[in-house]
């Protein structure tokens, strides 16, 4: 396929589960026959990635080239966006998550709030010296 021919695309990367491949989603609109309205079409294409560069959400230019696969026809040439990725660090969980109330605590709060709708378990009743240790 002559250099000049060859056709260039640009999506956004949906899937990088492979190995050296990366699933590309191309949308674009196209107007209906009959009814003249706008339709959305969704194409998926596998592109041939072998550094493994591409993110899921990034925007990329892929380019069309000899079938690597039986389903891979696409290379990346560029990668024109990456996705902000949030850094959000793991929060520590508690290992105990059953409310502990003393005595006096369960006597002052009502009991529509000690039972929550639905279930049938008491919260755990501690004596006052053994919360405090």
């Amino acid at each position: 396929m002559a250099k000049v021919m060859r056709k260039v695309r640009t999506g956004s990367v949906i899937g990088t589960d492979m190995n050296k491949t990366a699933v590309v989603e191309l949308i674009w609109k196209r107007r209906h026959p009959l009814y003249r309205k706008q339709m959305r079409r969704v194409t998926k294409l596998y592109l041939h990635d072998p550094e493994q560069q591409c993110r899921i959400g990034d925007l990329v230019k892929i380019e069309e080239t000899r079938p690597i696969s039986k389903t891979k026809h696409w290379r990346l040439l560029e990668i024109l966006q990456r996705k902000q990725v949030a850094e959000v660090q793991a929060i520590e969980l508690e290992a105990d998550i059953t409310p502990v109330m003393t005595g006096e605590a369960l006597a002052q709060t009502p009991s529509s709030a000690r039972l929550p709708s639905g279930e049938n378990e008491e919260p755990v009743i501690v004596d006052e010296e053994e919360a405090s240790e």
